[in-house]
């Protein structure tokens, strides 16, 4: 019972936040303008810049951003105890994730659809242009490696996920081609899901796999292989024949699946059974503060939004409008995301007493994507009477579906970047998307397989960095838009105090893992470590001394 109250709870908040506090900042403090000329109409080339109609371009900008962490950070850090993850997952969507990722596209569209990192040239200045790209850069280079790496190893633990993730591939080309005719999205859409959950249940009875061992390699690093030559021709194809309508399906895929599995948290009215605070924890394991606010990043506030929302979803922006739909109700998507996955990891679904839940959860770091998968298909199983081999299969997909638009997107925002250094560092053939391609894909295969053998696992040695470098990325994007805001005059303390509690708890978490590096010896962690907090340093600094410049131009023309 105790599920329902947390589900009603966290649901009212966010829910509020969208009609209330996403309509204040959006009316009041960025001023959306319905007649501003969008960079999607402006630049219109049928490849990237593209209007979008709203709902289509939310399934793409909330799937991209989504990936397998609003699942993976709250699994974790349910560790902590479910009361402080609920709380960081509820009031982090309502204050920072949704004005966050609405102030992206935002600023974006003002800047001619430019990147984050690009346009901070002319907010900030060059030099944080370019140490801002460096940390975008290695955060995307992290995410593509990385979800390589998910994605092969749920091929392999889930052959029955392998069916429905490729069909999903088929039936987005043939919605993007119908979308295009302008057919009605409703019965498209309806008729998406269905296709999608008939191959769900097929690959649930035919589970595909790839040899153990084929051309000298592993079948988990072909599927990495296969995955980055898939994602480098998605990356070069017009958004609308794959990005869009993929994202799409899967969104209302996840419409569903968040459908079946609050629907059966009313039905069944599980108890549960983790502690609101442990205080069972292992030893050594790290202090809840500023740990907590690093892993539980997406369902939040995540830097790598920002790059999706000024990447790719502000090419596609019909009105400026729509930037409130598609970026705070994408973090809302996000947040009930995260809020139901708390659930499932720490109710009966999962573990039948306290003691049978701290044996799964026995570390930090342990449960994870398995207790949810578990957790949530126990969940909708007691709630619908489903099987559970349908819906571990159901779920399963879900995660690689997810990790699999971000890993399209990601690698298509790798080329942006690269094409955007071309461009700005006047180097012809990194301007070329072709190219540009060919060297996103070229550094994450080096990653994946130079530093990690012929496993292809590379991006995992790295990955430690990612929270504390997306959420020191997430402040600085904030930054970025106070600036914005403190230029036209405005109000920027809902984004001043937002990036402020962000920028303090990544910094401290980066040297509390700086000198674990340090004591294990990790020397390329703790280089690369160094590297991003000296950039977030030198970042501020520049800003704060365009701040003070504008301040004392205030002060001389009052005069």
């Amino acid at each position: 019972m105790q599920s329902v109250m947390i589900v009603l709870l966290g649901l009212i908040g966010m829910l509020a936040g969208w009609f209330f506090y996403s309509k204040f900042i959006a009316e009041k403090i960025f001023r959306l303008d319905p007649k501003f000329t969008t960079p999607a109409h402006a630049f219109n080339d049928g490849s990237d810049y593209v209007p979008t109609n709203k709902v289509v371009l939310w399934g793409h900008h909330f799937t991209s951003v989504a990936g397998a962490a609003p699942i993976v950070g709250p699994a974790i850090a349910v560790y902590w105890g479910w009361v402080p993850a609920v709380l960081w997952v509820v009031l982090g969507t309502i204050f920072f994730a949704g004005v966050h990722d609405m102030g992206a596209l935002w600023a974006s569209n003002r800047y001619q659809g430019k990147s984050i990192g690009a346009l901070s040239e002319s907010v900030v200045g060059k030099r944080s242009r370019t140490l801002f790209m460096i940390v975008i850069f290695l955060v995307l280079l992290m995410v593509n490696a990385v979800f390589g790496v998910v994605i092969a190893n749920a091929f392999v633990s889930q052959p029955n996920s392998v069916l429905p993730a490729w069909s999903a591939i088929a039936v987005a080309i043939i919605i993007g081609q119908l979308i295009k005719r302008q057919f009605n999205l409703i019965p498209l859409c309806i008729a998406g899901i269905i296709v999608l959950y008939v191959s769900v249940y097929a690959g649930s009875m035919f589970p595909l796999s790839l040899p153990t061992e084929m051309l000298g390699l592993s079948d988990k690093a072909n599927w990495i292989v296969i995955l980055f030559v898939y994602a480098a021709i998605a990356s070069l194809l017009p958004v609308w024949v794959l990005l869009q309508p993929r994202d799409f399906i899967n969104g209302m895929q996840l419409v569903v699946g968040l459908i079946l599995l609050y629907g059966a948290v009313f039905v069944a009215l599980p108890d549960i059974t983790a502690p609101a605070f442990n205080t069972q924890t292992a030893i050594n394991t790290p202090s809840i503060v500023p740990l907590l606010f690093v892993t539980i990043a997406c369902g939040a506030v995540s830097g790598f939004h920002g790059i999706v929302a000024s990447g790719t979803s502000s090419k596609q922006l019909d009105k400026e409008p729509d930037a409130r739909f598609v970026g705070y109700l994408g973090a809302v998507g996000e947040g009930c995301l995260a809020l139901i996955t708390l659930v499932a990891v720490s109710g009966v679904t999962l573990a039948v007493s306290p003691e049978e839940w701290h044996k799964i959860y026995s570390h930090l770091g342990a449960g994870s994507v398995g207790a949810f998968i578990e957790g949530g298909s126990n969940l909708i199983h007691e709630g619908w009477g489903l099987s559970t081999a349908f819906t571990s299969t159901l779920l399963a997909v879900m995660v690689v579906l997810f990790a699999g638009t971000t890993m399209d997107s990601g690698v298509r925002l790798q080329r942006y970047i690269i094409q955007e250094w071309g461009e700005i560092y006047n180097i012809k053939p990194l301007a070329n998307g072709f190219v540009a391609t060919l060297v996103a894909v070229a550094c994450c295969l080096l990653l994946s397989f130079g530093a990690g053998g012929s496993s292809g696992s590379g991006g995992m040695i790295i990955w430690p960095l990612f929270g504390s470098t997306n959420q020191i990325l997430a402040s600085l994007t904030l930054l970025v838009i106070s600036i914005m805001l403190l230029k036209a005059g405005r109000p920027a303390k809902f984004t001043l105090i937002p990036m402020s509690f962000v920028l303090v708890m990544a910094f401290f978490a980066g040297l509390i893992k700086l000198n674990e590096y340090y004591q294990q010896g990790n020397w390329l962690l703790v280089f690369l470590d160094a590297v991003v907090l000296l950039v977030s340093i030198f970042v501020m600094l520049e800003a704060w001394s365009v701040v003070a410049k504008f301040k004392r131009e205030q002060q001389e023309d009052a005069a």
